[in-house]
């Protein structure tokens, strides 16, 4: 149960950080990662806490082999306990069974090499972090920092996205003060950073997120197939 008593709306990123893993009393807390910038400032605070958080990465098989470099590179240096969560196909098998599902149908395809492998990951875990921000896109803007939800599976759990209320330039200061290294397609221009095949660099201008999927959705599903409850 939440504590009732804290308004964790007005906690900081990292105070809000210190007071959910105390709260989880030694409970099962994962922290789902992209490694994009956001997520590796929330893990930089979580392991002041939890050195051996579970973080769990979605290998979808389509990522950017600059990502999975950067990914292997930081499980290395920081000493992570990374968790693959993997689909039950290879991509190999999956197109010859659905052919390149992204392009036709990409929300059928995040459901398939996301959203399920998510899903089954999540079982063990009773708080679950997250680096996502309501400054990333329209469907975020509503954003609680902690959040009770509820899988399709009957799974319940709590929702911690520390970060919430932080703008890019917030999120870059702490990750050049605390010397975090960063994904070097950033410096091409890409700002959200998913698989390769649906992922562009934005227009001037434009939010985030609007270069993942040809501006054709703002979200793979992850972040929104569970019930807020």
């Amino acid at each position: 149960m939440l504590d009732t008593t804290i308004d964790y709306e007005t906690l900081s990123a990292e105070d809000l950080a210190s007071a959910i893993v105390r709260e989880a009393n030694g409970g099962p807390v994962c922290l789902t990662s992209s490694f994009q910038t956001e997520d590796m400032v929330v893990l930089h605070m979580l392991r002041r806490h939890l050195p051996d958080v579970p973080v769990i990465f979605l290998e979808t098989g389509y990522h950017f082999a600059e990502l999975i470099a950067y990914r292997d590179r930081m499980t290395v240096e920081w000493g992570l306990n990374l968790i693959n969560a993997l689909p039950t196909t290879t991509v190999k098998e999956f197109e010859g069974q659905f052919g390149k599902l992204h392009i036709v149908q990409p929300t059928a395809c995040c459901q398939a090499r996301k959203v399920e492998p998510l899903m089954r990951s999540l079982q063990p875990y009773d708080w679950w972090f997250t680096g996502l921000r309501r400054e990333q896109s329209p469907t975020r803007a509503s954003l609680k920092k902690v959040e009770d939800h509820k899988t399709p599976s009957g799974k319940h759990l709590k929702k911690v996205s520390v970060l919430a209320d932080w703008d890019w330039a917030r999120v870059n200061e702490y990750a050049e003060r605390e010397g975090i290294p960063q994904l070097d397609l950033y410096a091409r221009g890409y700002t959200s950073i998913g698989c390769e095949p649906c992922t562009a660099i934005p227009e001037a201008g434009a939010d985030a997120r609007s270069g993942r999927w040809g501006g054709k959705k703002l979200e793979c599903g992850i972040h929104t197939f569970s019930e807020k409850s």
